[in-house]
């Protein structure tokens, strides 16, 4: 019984402890405390010797002989305020008012003498019991509000918006106590003083429910820093700035790939395209294919539409085969799901060797060699694909680089769109059964508009997950999933296909010495068959899509690097400059930004 009290009481204290954490964190959301921790109790070394703490470091008592001022002690919080609380608040609870009831609470930057109550001296602000005077940084108090003895509850709040502070009394608003704090200067620590033999009282810094309403306090700042910003006056006379704002929207959505909005806002705009119409769509099959899982099929129609791009980019080429490797584990990759899911052209080709990529003719020259107009290789036209064919071994693939090769023939309406290409005009748009360019139909079923599926990423739009059976493979009988989806033939080409993908990253490792990500991308990749059930190991996070993601981006923006076109939209990059501002005004002491999210404006 006693260990099951003990048990039952352990659990009720690391509840509490949560709950307290989680309270905090909902009151000052902006603050990251890896960087500027919050005050939470009183320092153990910041306070004069007649001091005593109890209670986990919350109590306050005095333990001097309290004769004169002189007598007077002090201690401060282990912290200061972040500015980017934007609004901080803390209670001290009387416990008892002592013999005299000398007692200050407020703020003090460091360094302020410990032997003084709160607000005697400079950089000192304090609002005490014994007379209700507020000290701002002087021996002479103000008359500001009641006195306070046993039992109350009195409140600081630290506007660092207004640079104001105010107090409470018991759940009541007394009114601004002090103005212009030094907050952009001094860092302000909450301070409470004492001086006369058993006074004792107690601070809650947000652990517990707080008797005045600072969130409904914090709204109201909140709404004013909102409205502050919706407001800002913009001279728009010439148009100038509507037309900046639809530049950006547009070039988002070519960006992505969303063709048909992105002709639809053109349209009603006016907003012309930096990239051609075919080049969009080309890399929207690109990137559908990849958010599928379908790698194999990805690279090749990658090193088709954009010859050059992976020759010259080892590293993406790389990255693109670890992910392929892992969609093979998941099951999902087209040269695992069988046949049947292929398009008449892709079954043609054995693309799914990481060494029948152009990496084994271009290892030499890859740092050196320039990439060509639009992405291309300066000798090599659009549409000619000079990669090996059919099966070859590991060594040879990798070791063989004067290997004969078998080009694949080219008809003439081929090679007249490839030079239409290559003297910059309009690029050839290659079709195939395998991706639909813009409001078409993936080949595995789900309808796609601009991009995006019923089914992105595993999750429906609803936000239920989608059980489809081409994501991965599922036992109907025992909910198990099977490494590769279930079958033998998949898993002896998974493991060909690793030993390939390692002989390629030693191949790059001895050509360009040691590289940390593609290293740390390999190891995690290959420790998934270590696992009877990958999906539920510690590495089984790389199964899941939303992974597949950041290898898009990259891919995507790698071909818009190709093109001369930036590998970030405009919005990203304002976004990311309004995030960092952000950042920058928290440093800078600047309040507002605890309400002034980014993230706000893009719910």
């Amino acid at each position: 019984m006693a260990a099951i009290s003990e048990s039952s009481s352990t659990e009720s204290l690391i509840s509490s402890v949560q709950e307290s954490v989680d309270r905090i964190k909902s009151l000052y959301p902006a603050v990251n405390e890896e960087e500027t921790p919050l005050p939470k109790c009183w320092s153990q070394k910041d306070k004069f010797t007649c001091i005593g703490l109890s209670q986990n470091n919350l109590r306050v008592h005095y333990k001097g002989i309290g004769k004169a001022a002189k007598d007077a002690a002090s201690v401060r919080a282990t912290h200061p305020i972040p500015a980017s609380c934007g609004i901080y608040y803390f209670e001290i609870k009387i416990i008892s008012k002592g013999r005299d009831g000398y007692m200050g609470i407020g703020l003090s930057a460091q360094g302020v003498n410990m032997n003084r109550l709160p607000g005697w001296d400079k950089n000192s602000f304090g609002y005490h019991g014994d007379d209700g005077h507020s000290f701002c940084s002087s021996g002479s108090g103000q008359p500001y509000g009641p006195t306070f003895t046993t039992g109350d509850v009195i409140g600081c709040c630290v506007n660092m918006i207004d640079h104001t502070c105010f107090y409470t009394k018991n759940g009541i608003n007394l009114g601004v106590a002090f103005t212009d704090l030094p907050i952009n200067t001094l860092s302000l620590y909450p301070t409470v003083g004492l001086q006369t033999p058993g006074e004792v009282v107690e601070a809650n810094f947000g652990q517990l429910p707080f008797i005045f309403d600072i969130e409904d306090y914090m709204k109201e700042w909140h709404m004013k820093t909102k409205l502050t910003i919706e407001r800002f006056p913009v001279n728009d006379k010439k148009g100038e700035w509507q037309t900046a704002l639809q530049r950006i929207v547009s070039t988002y959505l070519v960006h992505y790939g969303y063709c048909a909005t992105a002709e639809a806002f053109s349209k009603s705009t006016g907003q012309s395209f930096d990239e051609d119409l075919a080049s969009v769509k080309n890399r929207q099959r690109i990137q559908k294919l990849v958010l599928a899982g379908r790698m194999g099929e990805a690279i090749e129609t990658a090193q088709e539409l954009y010859p050059g791009l992976l020759e010259h980019n080892l590293n993406l080429l790389f990255m693109l085969k670890c992910r392929q490797f892992i969609e093979m584990v998941n099951g999902t990759d087209s040269e695992v799901r069988g046949p049947a899911i292929r398009s008449p052209k892709s079954q043609g080709s054995n693309r799914s060797s990481p060494n029948m990529s152009p990496v084994h003719h271009s290892l030499n020259s890859a740092r050196n060699t320039p990439v060509g107009s639009r992405g291309s290789s300066p000798n090599r036209p659009i549409g000619v694909k000079g990669y090996c064919s059919g099966s070859t071994s590991q060594s040879s693939q990798i070791n063989n680089q004067n290997s004969n090769c078998d080009l694949k023939p080219i008809n003439e309406e081929e090679m007249n769109a490839a030079n239409i290409a290559m003297n910059g005009k309009d690029i050839p748009v290659i079709e195939s059964d395998d991706v639909d360019m813009c409001d078409n139909v993936i080949d595995d079923g789900k309808h796609v508009t601009n991009g995006t599926s019923l089914c992105v990423n595993g999750f429906s739009k609803n936000g239920d997950v989608c059980n489809n059976s081409e994501e991965m493979d599922i036992d109907n009988h025992s909910g198990k999933r099977h490494l590769c989806g279930g079958s033998q033939g998949a898993i002896e080409k998974m493991l060909v296909f690793g030993r390939e993908l390692k002989a390629m990253h030693n191949q790059l490792k001895a050509q360009y010495g040691h590289n940390d990500p593609n290293e740390k991308m390999l190891q995690d990749a290959f420790s998934l068959v270590a696992y009877s059930d990958p999906w539920s190991s510690p590495m089984g996070y790389q199964l899941d899509p939303v992974q597949r993601e950041k290898v898009c981006a990259s891919l995507n923006s790698s071909i818009l690097e190709s093109y001369g076109l930036p590998k970030q939209p405009p919005l990203e990059l304002v976004i990311a400059h309004s995030t960092e501002c952000m950042k920058l005004m928290s440093k800078a002491a600047i309040g507002s930004c605890a309400f002034a999210s980014v993230a706000d404006y893009l719910r």
